[in-house]
């Protein structure tokens, strides 16, 4: 079973920036899509963004289009979110997803607080 753990999380103030990262527990890393999503206080877990096993293909969410930027790293099987630009409105924990045809996996998740 492929394990993920999610760091990088924190404080920061509005505008401020933070790299996320998800490390995952072996090489089949390489064949799962990866995804980020987040769960702020009170709401539903929202989609963020996501990256095909070779890192060809990402998708994001319209609310942080051109803010935050998906990436990946086979090699050390690591994802990473950048984000920039931060808003209050990105408060959350952030969770790491490994899709694989029926299969998910998730990570415990790490908190991003933005300050206003």
């Amino acid at each position: 079973q492929l394990q993920l753990v999610e760091s990088g999380g924190g404080l920061v103030p509005a505008g401020g920036s933070l790299r996320l990262s998800c490390a995952a527990s072996d090489r089949t890393f390489s064949s799962y899509t990866m995804g980020w999503l987040r769960q702020a206080p009170g709401k539903e877990r929202e989609f963020v963004a996501s990256i095909s096993w070779s890192g060809g293909s990402s998708s994001y969410a319209d609310s942080v289009k051109g803010r935050f930027t998906i990436s990946r790293d086979n090699a050390k099987n690591t994802m990473y979110l950048q984000m920039n630009s931060l808003k209050p409105e990105d408060t959350a924990v952030y969770f790491c997803r490994a899709t694989l045809g029926p299969r998910n996996y998730w990570g415990q998740g790490t908190q991003v607080t933005v300050s206003s």
